[in-house]
This record gives structure tokens, C-alpha cells and sequence, in this order.
């Protein structure tokens, strides 16, 4: 099972060099997703990526509400992509247009505010990842390779990677989404 949010920050304000990695390994792609859809290049990216680890540091002994980390490292993350632009000469928009849409001119305007359901959406994508945490690898592997694979891996691939029958898979698929399902739930509540 994967340590908490609560417990790795714990740790890292006591010092613990490998909980600071852990936490920063499972941030890592929300971190890089936010300015990637605010529009930023990929080294801007990695400059913002760079920027919020910082404030997380300082900020450690500040955050009250460990258990809304990701939130916080979201609106870090969307307020920095936002001051990297300003500073290279880019223009933000202050909102959204008249008939409230942002999302139809982001080609347009890479840089227009994330709108409300995007930043759910990438608070759902971190707490699914979290969830995967909890799971064993086989069931990790398992649903990776029938829902991220594209296109999906074959039940005889599965059942030959995971020396198993092939009659098993879909027994074995239903018992890694029912645990999925509760660990989302736990980590919900």
C-alpha cells in the first residue's frame, strides 16, 4: 500500500531525503501536465516543474491541509506557468470569453486559464494514479495493459505475460477493478 500523503510530508519536514523523492515521483506527471495545458514548451514545463518543487520546500511546515496537496500543487503549478509566460513577453488573457468557453480557444490562446473541468479532470487522473499505488503489480500491469496500452493488449498477450489461462484474465481484470474501486474510495473519503 502506498504511504499517505500525510506521512511522506512528515517525513519530509523531519529531513527524509526519500520521502521527498517518493513524494516528487508520485507528483511528477500531474506537475508536467499543467503547463503543458496551459501551453508551455517542454522545457518551460520543466522550469515551472522545477519552480513548484521550490515552493513546496519552503512551503512544507505551511501546508494545513495535507490531504488537498494536490490541489495546492495545481494552483502552484497553473500560477507559476502563468508567471514564466509573463516573464518571456507572453500575453495571458484575464478570463474567459463572453460566452464563458476557454476551452474552444485554447488553440488560439495556449495559455487561456484552465478551466474549472480540466483541473478536476487532472485531480481525478492524480487520485486514479494514487490508486494504482495501492494495487499489487500484477494488477497494476493488468490494467495498464488493457486500459493505457493502445491499442489494448490481447487477453492471450495478457494471459501469456502473466503465465496465466486466458479464462482467467477476465475474473483477475474484475477482481483488480473491485480493489481499484475501494482504494479510490478510501482515498475519496
Amino acid at each position: 500500500m502506498a504511504e499517505p500523503d500525510r506521512s511522506l510530508l512528515v517525513r519530509c519536514r523531519a529531513g527524509d531525503r526519500s520521502a521527498w523523492e517518493q513524494l516528487l515521483t508520485r507528483y511528477e506527471r500531474l506537475l508536467h501536465a499543467v503547463p503543458r495545458r496551459c501551453g508551455l514548451a517542454a522545457d518551460d514545463a520543466d522550469d515551472v516543474v522545477q519552480t513548484v518543487c521550490v515552493r513546496l520546500l519552503e512551503n512544507l511546515d505551511r501546508i494545513r491541509n495535507q490531504e488537498h496537496l494536490t490541489g495546492w500543487l495545481i494552483l502552484t503549478a497553473r500560477r507559476e506557468s502563468w508567471r514564466l509566460a509573463r516573464r518571456r513577453g507572453r500575453e495571458l488573457p484575464a478570463g474567459p470569453d463572453d460566452s464563458g468557453n476557454i476551452g474552444e480557444d485554447r488553440a488560439d490562446d495556449p495559455l487561456a486559464p484552465l478551466p474549472e473541468a480540466e483541473l478536476l479532470k487532472l485531480e481525478e487522473q492524480q487520485l486514479v494514479r494514487r490508486a494504482l499505488e495501492d494495487l499489487g503489480e500484477r494488477c497494476r500491469r493488468l490494467l495498464h495493459w488493457l486500459y493505457q496500452e493502445d491499442p489494448p493488449v490481447p487477453y492471450a498477450e495478457i494471459a501469456r505475460r502473466l503465465e496465466a489461462p486466458v479464462g482467467a484474465i477476465g475474473p483477475t481484470r474484475a477482481r483488480c477493478l473491485a480493489q481499484l474501486r475501494r482504494s479510490l474510495e478510501k482515498l475519496g473519503s
